[in-house]
């Protein structure tokens, strides 16, 4: 499985439930996720998406990190059976 496919499910599942995952770049800022999810009721959080078994580089640790400092919620997914889970957490928290 490809982290693209992981990516598309992730952007089917959030339109699902009335929601976005728009892609997010930051020129001159290195290292954010890749997504971000916006659902109802103002509820969002940061997503990285991984090819199955490969984690975040030190890099996009550190932006995680920095964005989870600030409040924000990021996640990091490796599989699409990971997909639902995260966003029902997104919805409830």
């Amino acid at each position: 499985m490809r982290e693209s496919s992981i990516e598309r499910k992730l952007v089917t599942e959030a339109k699902k439930r009335g929601g976005l995952a728009a892609k997010f770049v930051s020129p001159g800022l290195d290292g954010v996720p890749d997504r971000l999810v916006l659902l109802p009721g103002a509820r969002l959080a940061f997503v990285e998406l991984k090819a199955p078994g490969k984690s975040m580089r030190p890099l996009q640790e550190k932006r995680a990190r920095q964005l989870t400092a600030l409040g924000f919620r990021v996640y990091c997914i490796d599989g699409k059976e990971q997909i639902g889970g995260v966003l029902d957490e997104i919805q409830t928290t």
